[in-house]
């Protein structure tokens, strides 16, 4: 029993999303799918629009047969860590085969020209010369490939390739026998703001449903029926949209109380900016003015928002450090069909990390206060924490409680 395995957010399900599950079956002739997906924040440092449990669901209803959360300490980091986390997670279970990725330039010789030519060491010194004169990670990797290798640095200009290299090179590194499957993506450009066609981005959705506050037809034109309903039904309950300006006052709280001491450990900041983000909270608004003040060539609005998720989540350096090093330490199973349930029984058999369905069994809320945890607990920690920082940042405060992933068991979906 092999499966192939997809590394998403799913923010929200789409028709672009449903096309990438029937190509990764069809190119890897494997009959089951699994994804490790984002949990309720996502790599570019925002909250999801909808919670995992609900996009889990969206998931497995679009054609996944097992929906497994990539941890926080992985999920909300650039594409080199989050990748990595993804590879390690699949590879973890046993059963994948392939894992299938899309990419603008879906040409996985020239994309594992690139991930090669990233290991050379003069490629990496001349990244952290350009990393050093304020360049991004794409474009300091852009550069260093075009003056060493002679290779188009606008390749990897786009996220979805920059990750599609940062797959291979993680693939190299952690799994070598994980057969890759690089696909065109068919939609529009990842940051497209507007709905054009019925495969839009998942950007353009988002932006549609905040401006409109309902489903209209060009949302449901842009996703499957079964994701038509559930985000319905969210915003009928006002369980959503969660986004970052929904979370302002709890980030400048968070940030005023913390030390300038403290604020230097958070992963990533470097060269003063803690002194830069204490100074600005106490002048900023809200988070849009906070993030404004802080914007600059070295520090993007990316950057910089995954600095304040990891301020609201207490992360340090030193312990994103630590958990790179183990990499993922369980498999969390947020939902499965009943191929899901066979896959899940087969993992039982063949994997290297725990299976979490039942937080419960790991992790209690009394535990997450002590300072014995294991790091497996610490892991899961973060992951609780994430749910409980996300449930405040719910439209409707019917949903604002927290210790959600310890009343919330993996949940199964007959399809």
């Amino acid at each position: 029993m092999q499966a192939v395995g997809v590394i998403v957010e799913y923010n929200p399900f789409h028709n672009g999303h449903k096309w990438h599950i029937d190509a990764a079956k069809k190119r890897s002739g494997c009959p089951f799918v699994i994804g490790v997906m984002s949990g309720n924040f996502v790599q570019r440092g925002e909250p999801a629009m909808f919670d995992k449990w609900k996009r889990a669901e969206m998931a497995i209803r679009g054609g996944v047969d097992l929906i497994i959360e990539l941890p926080t300490v992985f999920a909300v980091r650039s594409a080199q860590y989050f990748a990595a986390g993804g590879i390690r997670l699949l590879h973890s279970l046993g059963i994948v085969s392939h894992v299938c990725f899309g990419a603008e330039h879906a040409d996985l010789e020239l994309l594992n020209k690139i991930a090669t030519a990233a290991n050379d060491v003069n490629i990496m010194n001349q990244m952290h010369i350009n990393l050093q004169l304020g360049n991004t990670y794409a474009s300091a990797l852009g550069q260093a490939l075009e003056k060493q290798y002679n290779i188009a640095g606008n390749i990897i200009s786009s996220s979805n390739n920059i990750l599609a290299v940062e797959y291979l090179r993680a693939i190299k590194k952690f799994s070598p026998t994980l057969q890759p499957i690089a696909v065109t993506r068919q939609q529009s450009k990842y940051n497209d703001t507007t709905i054009t066609s019925s495969f839009a981005s998942a950007t353009a959705i988002r932006q549609a449903i905040i401006n409109h506050m309902t489903i209209t037809d060009e949302i449901k034109m842009s996703v499957p029926e079964t994701t038509s309903k559930i985000l319905y039904d969210l915003l009928s309950q006002k369980r959503g949209p969660v986004t970052l300006s929904n979370f302002s006052s709890i980030v400048l709280a968070q940030l005023r109380i913390t030390s300038s001491k403290q604020l230097e450990k958070l992963p990533n900041v470097s060269e003063g900016l803690h002194y830069k983000i204490r100074d600005s909270s106490l002048l900023a608004a809200n988070i849009e003015h906070l993030l404004a003040l802080l914007k600059s060539k070295r520090y993007t609005y990316t950057r910089l928002q995954r600095i304040l998720i990891h301020a609201l989540l207490g992360a340090t350096q030193d312990q994103l450090a630590s958990f790179d090093k183990e990499g993922p330490l369980y498999a969390r199973i947020l939902a499965f069909n009943q191929n899901g349930r066979l896959l899940l029984k087969k993992m039982n058999q063949t994997n290297a990390i725990p299976l979490i369905t039942k937080t419960t069994h790991y992790l209690s809320s009394k535990q997450r206060d002590t300072d014995t945890l294991t790091p497996l607990q610490q892991m899961l920690s973060v992951d609780t924490l994430a749910s409980d920082i996300y449930s405040l940042g719910i439209p409707s405060s019917s949903w604002n409680m927290g210790a959600w992933d310890f009343r919330y068991p993996a949940l199964y979906i007959p399809t």
